[in-house]
Protein backbone atom coordinates (compact mmCIF):
# COMPACT_ATOMS: atom_id res chain seq x y z
CA UNK A 1 0.00 0.00 0.00
CA UNK A 2 1.54 3.43 -0.80
CA UNK A 3 1.65 6.54 1.65
CA UNK A 4 -1.69 8.29 -0.42
CA UNK A 5 -3.32 4.88 0.39
CA UNK A 6 -2.76 5.22 3.29
CA UNK A 7 -3.22 8.23 4.46
CA UNK A 8 -6.78 8.19 2.50
CA UNK A 9 -7.76 5.21 4.67
CA UNK A 10 -6.20 6.82 7.66
CA UNK A 11 -8.61 10.23 6.98
CA UNK A 12 -11.90 8.13 6.31
CA UNK A 13 -11.30 6.46 9.51
CA UNK A 14 -10.82 9.65 11.77
CA UNK A 15 -13.78 11.09 10.04
CA UNK A 16 -15.82 8.15 11.01
CA UNK A 17 -14.74 8.51 14.25
CA UNK A 18 -15.51 11.95 14.46
CA UNK A 19 -18.82 11.80 12.98
CA UNK A 20 -20.11 8.82 14.83
CA UNK A 21 -22.80 10.18 17.66
CA UNK A 22 -22.63 9.80 21.35
CA UNK A 23 -23.99 7.04 22.83
CA UNK A 24 -28.28 7.80 23.74
CA UNK A 25 -27.64 8.36 27.68
CA UNK A 26 -30.35 5.79 29.20
CA UNK A 27 -33.65 7.24 31.11
CA UNK A 28 -33.48 6.05 34.47
CA UNK A 29 -36.90 4.11 34.89
CA UNK A 30 -38.76 5.88 37.40
CA UNK A 31 -38.75 8.91 34.75
CA UNK A 32 -40.61 6.75 32.28
CA UNK A 33 -43.64 8.46 31.35
CA UNK A 34 -46.57 6.63 32.41
CA UNK A 35 -50.11 5.82 30.06
CA UNK A 36 -53.31 6.44 32.14
CA UNK A 37 -55.41 3.46 32.38
CA UNK A 38 -59.13 5.10 31.63
CA UNK A 39 -60.97 5.08 35.32
CA UNK A 40 -58.53 4.69 37.65
CA UNK A 41 -56.97 7.42 40.26
CA UNK A 42 -54.45 9.64 38.95
CA UNK A 43 -51.19 9.29 41.61
CA UNK A 44 -48.13 12.01 41.47
CA UNK A 45 -44.82 11.24 43.49
CA UNK A 46 -42.96 14.38 44.50
CA UNK A 47 -39.18 13.73 45.53
CA UNK A 48 -35.83 13.08 45.45
CA UNK A 49 -33.63 10.30 44.20
CA UNK A 50 -34.37 8.00 47.21
CA UNK A 51 -38.26 8.37 45.69
CA UNK A 52 -36.59 7.54 42.13
CA UNK A 53 -35.83 4.05 44.07
CA UNK A 54 -39.25 3.36 45.08
CA UNK A 55 -40.87 4.31 42.09
CA UNK A 56 -41.25 1.49 39.83
CA UNK A 57 -42.00 -0.79 42.95
CA UNK A 58 -44.74 1.76 43.83
CA UNK A 59 -46.37 1.29 40.58
CA UNK A 60 -45.96 -2.68 40.51
CA UNK A 61 -48.07 -2.34 43.77
CA UNK A 62 -50.52 -0.02 42.61
CA UNK A 63 -51.15 -1.57 39.53
CA UNK A 64 -54.70 -1.85 38.23
CA UNK A 65 -55.53 0.23 41.35
CA UNK A 66 -54.02 3.27 40.46
CA UNK A 67 -51.99 5.67 37.38
CA UNK A 68 -48.53 6.14 39.39
CA UNK A 69 -46.88 9.28 37.86
CA UNK A 70 -44.05 11.26 39.35
CA UNK A 71 -42.13 14.17 38.49
CA UNK A 72 -39.82 14.11 35.36
CA UNK A 73 -36.73 14.80 37.51
CA UNK A 74 -34.87 14.47 40.93
CA UNK A 75 -36.85 16.89 42.74
CA UNK A 76 -33.86 18.48 44.61
CA UNK A 77 -34.13 20.79 47.94
CA UNK A 78 -37.45 23.19 48.31
CA UNK A 79 -35.58 26.14 46.05
CA UNK A 80 -35.84 23.65 43.38
CA UNK A 81 -39.25 22.69 44.02
CA UNK A 82 -40.55 26.31 44.24
CA UNK A 83 -39.31 26.84 41.03
CA UNK A 84 -40.74 23.79 39.19
CA UNK A 85 -43.88 23.12 41.04
CA UNK A 86 -45.87 24.43 38.67
CA UNK A 87 -44.90 22.86 35.69
CA UNK A 88 -44.36 19.61 37.73
CA UNK A 89 -48.25 19.89 38.47
CA UNK A 90 -49.31 20.41 34.85
CA UNK A 91 -52.58 20.07 34.44
CA UNK A 92 -53.48 16.98 35.64
CA UNK A 93 -55.93 16.26 38.03
CA UNK A 94 -54.33 14.27 40.41
CA UNK A 95 -56.44 12.46 43.18
CA UNK A 96 -53.24 11.72 45.54
CA UNK A 97 -49.75 13.40 45.38
CA UNK A 98 -47.27 11.68 47.88
CA UNK A 99 -44.46 14.03 48.56
CA UNK A 100 -41.17 14.94 50.28
CA UNK A 101 -38.06 17.54 49.85
CA UNK A 102 -35.29 17.12 52.93
CA UNK A 103 -32.36 15.51 52.16
CA UNK A 104 -30.58 18.06 49.68
CA UNK A 105 -31.70 20.69 52.23
CA UNK A 106 -30.04 19.54 54.74
CA UNK A 107 -26.51 18.71 52.51
CA UNK A 108 -23.90 21.37 54.17
CA UNK A 109 -22.28 23.81 51.00
CA UNK A 110 -18.54 24.96 50.76
CA UNK A 111 -19.80 27.74 53.20
CA UNK A 112 -20.42 25.06 55.88
CA UNK A 113 -24.10 26.03 55.97
CA UNK A 114 -26.93 23.77 54.62
CA UNK A 115 -28.13 24.42 51.46
CA UNK A 116 -31.50 25.59 52.74
CA UNK A 117 -31.39 26.78 56.75
CA UNK A 118 -33.98 25.50 58.57
CA UNK A 119 -35.67 29.02 58.74
CA UNK A 120 -36.23 28.72 55.15
CA UNK A 121 -36.73 25.01 54.48
CA UNK A 122 -39.57 26.07 57.20
CA UNK A 123 -41.00 28.90 54.65
CA UNK A 124 -40.34 27.08 51.39
CA UNK A 125 -42.43 24.15 52.49
CA UNK A 126 -45.45 26.41 53.43
CA UNK A 127 -45.21 27.72 49.68
CA UNK A 128 -45.10 24.36 48.66
CA UNK A 129 -47.81 22.47 50.41
CA UNK A 130 -50.19 25.81 49.52
CA UNK A 131 -49.55 25.11 46.26
CA UNK A 132 -50.37 21.55 46.41
CA UNK A 133 -52.95 22.23 48.21
CA UNK A 134 -54.58 24.36 45.74
CA UNK A 135 -54.96 21.77 43.07
CA UNK A 136 -57.54 19.55 45.92
CA UNK A 137 -55.43 16.58 45.73
CA UNK A 138 -55.20 14.54 48.84
CA UNK A 139 -51.54 14.78 50.45
CA UNK A 140 -49.14 12.56 51.76
CA UNK A 141 -45.83 13.62 53.70
CA UNK A 142 -43.07 11.37 53.11
CA UNK A 143 -40.91 12.00 56.37
CA UNK A 144 -36.69 12.58 55.55
CA UNK A 145 -34.66 9.06 55.29
CA UNK A 146 -31.76 8.26 57.73
CA UNK A 147 -28.89 9.81 57.04
CA UNK A 148 -25.57 7.88 57.69
CA UNK A 149 -22.35 8.80 59.73
CA UNK A 150 -19.86 9.96 57.38
CA UNK A 151 -17.72 9.33 55.11
CA UNK A 152 -20.07 9.06 52.41
CA UNK A 153 -19.11 8.56 48.89
CA UNK A 154 -19.06 10.56 47.10
CA UNK A 155 -17.38 12.81 50.09
CA UNK A 156 -20.48 15.18 51.58
CA UNK A 157 -21.82 15.75 55.21
CA UNK A 158 -25.49 16.85 55.96
CA UNK A 159 -27.21 18.47 58.75
CA UNK A 160 -29.57 16.38 60.75
CA UNK A 161 -32.70 15.22 59.03
CA UNK A 162 -34.70 14.57 62.53
CA UNK A 163 -34.58 18.71 63.08
CA UNK A 164 -35.96 18.89 59.46
CA UNK A 165 -38.18 15.92 60.16
CA UNK A 166 -39.58 18.33 63.07
CA UNK A 167 -40.15 21.10 61.06
CA UNK A 168 -41.63 19.28 58.41
CA UNK A 169 -44.23 17.39 61.26
CA UNK A 170 -45.05 21.00 62.35
CA UNK A 171 -45.89 22.24 58.74
CA UNK A 172 -48.09 19.15 58.00
CA UNK A 173 -50.15 19.18 61.28
CA UNK A 174 -51.45 22.61 60.90
CA UNK A 175 -52.47 21.44 57.33
CA UNK A 176 -53.75 18.01 58.10
CA UNK A 177 -51.49 16.24 55.64
CA UNK A 178 -50.87 12.77 56.91
CA UNK A 179 -47.29 11.63 57.71
CA UNK A 180 -45.69 8.69 55.80
CA UNK A 181 -42.79 8.07 58.35
CA UNK A 182 -40.53 6.72 56.03
CA UNK A 183 -37.58 7.22 58.38
CA UNK A 184 -39.37 5.05 61.42
CA UNK A 185 -39.93 2.58 58.78
CA UNK A 186 -36.58 1.90 57.52
CA UNK A 187 -34.52 3.07 60.62
CA UNK A 188 -34.56 -0.41 62.17
CA UNK A 189 -33.49 -2.02 59.12
CA UNK A 190 -31.11 1.05 57.55
CA UNK A 191 -27.68 -0.35 57.97
CA UNK A 192 -28.52 -3.47 56.66
CA UNK A 193 -30.55 -2.13 53.48
CA UNK A 194 -28.53 0.68 52.71
CA UNK A 195 -25.35 0.96 50.15
CA UNK A 196 -22.46 0.88 52.12
CA UNK A 197 -21.10 4.31 52.25
CA UNK A 198 -24.35 6.15 51.26
CA UNK A 199 -27.42 7.09 51.96
CA UNK A 200 -29.18 5.52 48.70
CA UNK A 201 -30.50 2.11 49.16
CA UNK A 202 -30.00 -1.81 47.59
CA UNK A 203 -32.67 -2.73 45.48
CA UNK A 204 -34.62 -4.57 48.43
CA UNK A 205 -34.30 -1.06 50.51
CA UNK A 206 -36.35 0.35 47.68
CA UNK A 207 -38.73 -3.07 47.69
CA UNK A 208 -39.06 -2.18 51.48
CA UNK A 209 -39.63 1.52 51.27
CA UNK A 210 -42.26 1.17 48.44
CA UNK A 211 -44.34 -1.17 50.76
CA UNK A 212 -44.72 1.54 52.83
CA UNK A 213 -45.46 4.40 50.36
CA UNK A 214 -47.94 1.45 48.22
CA UNK A 215 -49.80 1.03 51.48
CA UNK A 216 -50.11 4.89 52.96
CA UNK A 217 -51.17 5.53 49.25
CA UNK A 218 -54.31 2.49 49.10
CA UNK A 219 -55.23 3.71 52.56
CA UNK A 220 -55.74 7.23 51.48
CA UNK A 221 -57.50 6.25 48.13
CA UNK A 222 -59.70 4.08 50.35
CA UNK A 223 -61.05 7.46 52.22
Amino acid sequence: MNRRSACSIALAFLACSVAAPAPAQTKHPSLVEVEDVPGLPRVLLIGDSISMGYTVPVRERLKGKANVHRIPANGGPTTRGLASIDKWLGEGNWDVIHFNWGIHDLRHMDDGKRQVEPAAYEKNLRALVAKLKATGAKLIWASITPIPDPPLKPERTFGDETEYNAIAAKVMKENDIPINDLHAWILPRFAELQKPQDLHYQPEGSEFLADKVAKEIEKVLAE
